[in-house]
């Protein structure tokens, strides 16, 4: 029975991995073709060509992305994206929901924003406790006026699923800098300390 047993969990362990990952894939190929629907009838691929290609959508994606991040790099397309920021901005409601999506967005994805560019231990929710977070940026405004010493703003992710955590101001003194790269920490987080990353190194108190 303890052999089968074995054999059992090694199979699952070689298999969910595998099924999962091609569920996700499908998932997200089927979904991201259904931008195909933005097109005239007459211009679908399945009619063209008479048969149905899997992932004609991710190319269409792609493609889309390219073409309006190409529009919106020159100076005549940052002004109508200005205009159109301009435009939603007097919109009650939606505006609430767009400043606050775009403010998101805008951190997570300029290339010169911090949000998520280092990981750092730190001690949660309580003192002795401690688990891996992410910093985000520095505290400022109103907020940064209250703090008097220096502060960074953490966010620490819950187990297994990293998309939700708490948002906490921490004095930066009490953060350690970890050298373990972002993705490396995410599949720590996610795997429940299980995978940890080859390359960790543990430092002496003090150095």
């Amino acid at each position: 029975m303890a052999a089968l047993r074995k054999w059992l969990f090694t199979g699952l362990l070689v298999i969910v991995p595998g099924v999962i990952t091609a569920w996700v894939l499908s998932w997200i190929v089927s979904t991201l073709d259904q931008t195909l629907q933005i097109l005239p009838g007459a211009w679908h691929p399945d009619r063209l060509l008479g048969f149905h290609i899997p992932g004609f959508g991710v190319l269409l994606t792609l493609a889309i992305l390219l073409v309006v991040g190409a529009f919106a790099s020159n100076f005549a397309g940052r002004k109508m994206v200005s205009w159109g920021d301009a435009l939603v901005s007097r919109i009650p409601v939606v505006r609430s929901i767009y400043s606050s999506v775009k403010q998101v967005s805008d951190t997570l994805f300029s290339e010169s924003g911090n949000a998520f560019r280092t990981a750092v231990l730190v001690q949660w929710p309580r003192d002795g406790v401690w688990t891996v977070a992410f910093v985000t940026g520095s505290p400022s405004g109103e907020v940064a006026a209250y703090l008097r010493d220096e502060f960074v703003s953490v966010y620490v992710p819950t187990t297994p699923n990293p998309t939700s955590g708490y948002f906490v101001l921490m004095r930066r003194s009490d953060c350690i800098e970890l050298d373990m790269s972002i993705d490396a920490a995410l599949k720590y987080i996610v795997s429940m300390g299980v995978v940890a990353p080859p390359d960790l190194v543990a430092h002496e108190p003090g150095k």
